[in-house]
């Protein structure tokens, strides 16, 4: 099933009110996005440049700490949605439950997916997929893990659409131009909390990051995107502010939950899941204060919520809890 958070027209139709009455805490992206400030005109009126794409690469590779070359991508999910038109189809495995998108876009691939429960059942796949930190339970994986893996699969999958938190776990160092079977992908929108900018990477070996510039065609990001990120993925300070704000709120909200008897599962710096006695019911009963959660299909009890922002959020969002 394709089913993801950030819904909130299902939420209104549903339960009612407006779109403004409501809070939306079914995805996991920032809730304080980067300031964008002004945007030159010429980023909207031309074509971007060759230039501008190998500015934001460079910039990129210094942010994520990585000599391997870079594919800019209409978010992480155009990564995804490419991966699979690498290889021939075979079978790939992927560590679950996760994201879904993996597997959709696979089978729509032709691919025979196989979900699978840790990281020794991965070997002997063709291709492999590591989520790292994972969504939605937050389970992380080492680096030296990783790279012990990818000698035992054909190709090596990690995406790290929520590793800006968690710098220590990227293979992001550990990969350069020669890399052939690894990709790492990455995602602008989350943690910068600009998701409508549709910006990611993948990154990998020059010969696997030709084909994938070749796939996406020669304007594959806008100019406005490249001039914001370019700014935010250079800007130290404001990564670092909002890593330390990012848990603070996350052990804020631990305590809301658990005061009421959730058990906390798991998540990174922009969600958290925690294990309910019935997850409907609880996304149905915040969902009575305005407040919108993500539920997931094989699970009764997990339910997960991004982070409020604001004086107003957070005092609604105790009031429900309480």
């Amino acid at each position: 099933m394709r089913d993801h958070g950030g819904n909130l027209d299902w939420a209104v139709a549903e339960f009612g009110g407006a779109l403004a009455d409501w809070i939306d805490l079914s995805t996991g992206i920032n809730p304080a996005p980067y300031p964008i400030g002004d945007i030159p005109a010429e980023a909207w009126a031309v074509l971007p440049r060759k230039s501008t794409m190998a500015r934001l690469c460079d910039i990129a590779a210094d942010c994520y700490g990585t000599t391997a070359a870079i594919a800019p991508l209409s978010g992480a999910t155009g990564a995804i949605q490419a991966v699979p038109y690498l290889r021939e189809p075979g079978t790939a495995r992927v560590i679950g439950p996760t994201y879904n998108e993996h597997a959709a876009a696979l089978r729509s691939a032709g691919w025979t997916v196989e979900m699978v429960a840790d990281l020794g059942a991965l070997t002997g796949a063709d291709l492999a997929i590591v989520v790292n930190p994972n969504n939605p339970d937050g389970r992380c994986y080492a680096s030296q893990d990783l790279l012990a893996l990818a000698d035992r699969v054909g190709m090596l999958i990690v995406d790290e659409s929520f590793g800006d938190m968690r710098p220590d776990l990227t293979l992001c160092h550990h990969i350069n131009n020669e890399t052939q079977n690894v990709i790492i992908e990455r995602s602008f929108g989350k943690f910068y909390g600009l998701a409508g900018v549709r910006l990611g990477f993948a990154i990998s070996g020059q010969s696997i990051i030709d084909r994938l510039r070749d796939m996406a065609g020669p304007w594959p990001v806008s100019g406005p995107a490249i001039d914001v990120a370019c700014r935010a993925l250079a800007d130290r300070d404001w990564q670092a502010a909002t890593i330390a704000r990012l848990n603070a709120d996350c052990a804020r909200l631990d305590a809301l939950a658990t005061a009421r008897g959730w058990v906390p599962v798991g998540g990174e710096g922009l969600f958290r899941t925690y294990d309910t006695p019935d997850a409907t019911a609880a996304q149905n009963h915040l969902a009575g204060h305005k407040i919108w959660t993500r539920i997931f299909p094989y699970s009764d009890g997990w339910i997960r919520l991004g982070l409020p922002h604001g004086a107003a959020q957070w005092d609604r969002v105790a009031a429900a809890f309480a």
